[in-house]
């Protein structure tokens, strides 16, 4: 593994990127932001869990680093671009020469972690059990969006929508620390949280937008909103309760913007067999009857019906079963195939992605955004020290 190309490939891959601002005047009326400021205590370190039960982590730092145990005693210096499997090993933890419970790497000098296959800001808590290694990413929350941005948006969108992608990753990030059960990290690194790459998705735009938009969250009875978010909508996003059940103020359905998206709208197609086979226990498949449906038409609950019985599924677990793209579909029978068209990228709460990139390429603000997609949300400023 040659540490020093992937550094040298990941540098000039952020020096090449520019952002393209595309400006256009639309006529929306402005919606008012309420602008407040509320004290925080020192800037967020958040822990993001990067591996969790691995038989071994490899480790290793840009810059040498330091190596300490968990009360924080130093053992010893980690080399520029060194790097070990961490495995778990005698109730405890082995990194190279050093043994513990836990073990934490601290780059020095701004330097980068390497955990597992990627580069990371920040430093490193690693602990071991009889379940394995587990890799926790301390960062601080607005360099860990450096990266969010660019992996969950594309880098060279218009700066608005990368700042609306920022404000609410950031609001996200912040709902989830604060209702975290977990006791060893606060968020994940998947689409079940947020995606999170370390610096092989960072760009000068993704620095920008996070910079720009410093400690600004967004709010709802002065905490951080459940600021979820999604690919596209098919038209129209909605209400939170439709699709999660619980009623939130600040996540109410609007009309969408995303017909741009590719994924707006959208068809696939099935034989009877492969149909069969993919829902299974009814036998060959005739019909599909939703039964439950939001109020925008996405699919809560739907009858299988097949020559040797019918069964009932959720919306969520046929779209994972057909591997669609959204909730939002309906299925036709065709002779011996079967047609699924639908509508969206997603579970259409909250943001819109390309909702957010049509309406920044028409000239409209990040707060613009952000109050349309989060109606009843407060933007206010958080004090980072």
């Amino acid at each position: 593994m040659n540490l020093w190309k992937l550094l040298y490939d990941f540098r000039a891959r952020l020096s090449g990127l520019r952002v393209l601002v595309l400006q256009r005047s639309l006529g929306l009326a402005l919606l008012v932001w309420l602008a407040s400021a509320i004290a925080a205590e020192a800037a967020v370190e958040l822990r993001v869990g990067i591996r969790q039960g691995a038989s071994r982590v490899r480790v290793g730092s840009s810059t040498s680093a330091t190596v300490r145990d968990g009360s924080g005693r130093a053992l010893g210096q980690l080399d520029a671009m060194g790097a070990f499997h961490a495995e778990s090993g005698g109730g405890g933890l082995v990194l190279g020469q050093w043994r513990g419970g836990e073990l934490w790497v601290e780059p020095h000098n701004g330097g980068f972690v390497w955990i597992g296959d990627r580069w990371y800001r920040g430093r490193v808590r690693l602990l071991g059990n009889a379940s394995g290694v587990t890799a926790v990413n301390y960062v601080d929350i607005e360099a860990y969006l450096y990266s969010i941005v660019g992996a969950e948006m594309v880098a060279s969108w218009p700066l608005e929508a990368l700042r609306a992608q920022a404000v609410a990753a950031r609001s996200y990030a912040l709902y989830q620390r604060s209702q975290a059960h977990n006791q060893l990290f606060d968020i994940g690194t998947t689409t079940l949280t947020q995606v999170y790459r370390g610096v092989s998705s960072e760009a000068t735009t993704t620095h920008q937008a996070a910079d720009s938009t410093a400690g600004q969250v967004l709010t709802y009875d002065g905490t951080a909103i459940l600021a979820a978010f999604h690919s596209s909508s098919g038209g129209h996003t909605e209400d939170v309760e439709d699709v999660w059940l619980t009623p939130l103020p600040y996540l109410r359905g609007v009309v969408d913007y995303d017909q741009t998206s590719p994924e707006f709208q959208w068809t696939k197609t099935f034989s009877s067999g492969d149909l069969t086979r993919r829902i299974g226990g009814v036998g060959n498949i005739q019909q599909f009857v939703p039964e439950q449906t939001t109020p925008r038409g996405r699919i809560v609950r739907a009858k299988i019906v097949g020559d040797l019985g019918t069964k009932q599924l959720s919306g969520e677990a046929l779209r994972k079963a057909l591997g669609l793209k959204s909730t939002l579909f309906r299925v036709m029978p065709n002779g011996s195939q079967f047609y699924v068209t639908g509508r969206g990228f997603g579970h259409g709460v909250g943001l819109s992605q390309w909702g957010a990139f049509y309406l920044a390429q028409q000239g409209v603000s990040y707060q613009q955004i952000l109050g349309h997609y989060y109606q009843n949300a407060r933007l206010v400023q958080l004090e980072l020290k």
